[in-house]
């Protein structure tokens, strides 16, 4: 039988995925490229493949000196370039490709989103592009972090957050709103501090104390734990190292300084 050559659509597929599966779980036995593979008529052994070319782009990878397959072909860069920076408008796209393959909605797809609880109107793609990409961004970043706060190592899930380096708000809707690279997984004490600008992390991904946080009232226990993790380095993504860029517009923007 002659090989198939992969398709757009196949690709971005991939290239989704590939964002939310670490480099190191590639893989045929990984149960998410099993369920992907069903989907588009391939074996889990293309789709680990093609995901590992898609790897071979990624300057973290490469400034890592870790690298994917290097027989891509010219669609793979296509996509790469395309959807790196852009993981939001990524997600959308794959989950509509993903509903069309299976003859759903995205709706249906997506239930836990109340994507039809957006009224019908003029915004509704962009409401529903807003809560994928935000469903998708706080997926891609706990899943760098291995579903733990990267400060503290808690993985109970209920209790950990996405947390914005340059705030959702100030952030290019392109570029950095669901950039996970503009994340930070955190529990939720830590993630309050941060969005406060109590706490923030340094060109060297080290812990800086607020002196506000130094000076605030709480129990001896309670400043301990802050004044523990104070200077020490965050527990570092497998992917989507958090963007020298969004640091210092935290350091200089968001943080109440020493």
């Amino acid at each position: 039988m002659a090989r198939r050559n992969w398709t757009r659509e196949e690709t971005i597929l991939a290239m989704d995925l590939y964002t939310r599966v670490p480099f190191s779980k590639i893989g045929k036995n990984n149960q998410e490229i099993i369920n992907l593979a069903s989907i588009i008529n391939r074996t889990p052994d293309a789709v680990a493949y093609k995901m590992s070319n898609l790897a071979h782009y990624d300057p973290e990878l490469q400034a890592r000196n870790v690298s994917g397959l290097s027989h891509t072909s010219k669609l793979d860069k296509v996509i790469y370039d395309e959807f790196a920076n852009n993981i939001g408008e990524l997600s959308f796209i794959a989950q509509n490709i993903l509903a069309d393959m299976q003859h759903t909605s995205v709706e249906t797809l997506l239930p836990e989103l109340k994507l039809d609880d957006i009224p019908i109107g003029i915004d509704k793609e962009q409401q529903t592009k807003i809560r994928i990409g935000q469903y998708f961004f706080r997926m891609s970043v706990l899943m760098s972090y291995g579903n733990a706060c990267c400060i503290t190592g808690l993985k109970n899930k209920e209790l950990l957050v996405a947390s914005h380096i340059k705030p959702w708000s100030v952030s290019n809707i392109k570029t950095e709103r669901t950039n996970p690279s503009n994340g930070l997984c955190l529990n939720a004490m830590h993630d309050k501090a941060f969005d406060r600008g109590l706490i923030t992390i340094d060109k060297n991904y080290r812990i800086v104390n607020s002196r506000y946080i130094k000076d605030a009232v709480m129990d001896e226990k309670t400043r301990e734990w802050f004044a523990f993790y104070n200077g020490k380095e965050i527990i570092l993504p497998d992917k989507f190292l958090p963007g020298k860029e969004f640091i210092q517009y935290h350091n200089d923007v968001i943080f109440k300084g020493v």
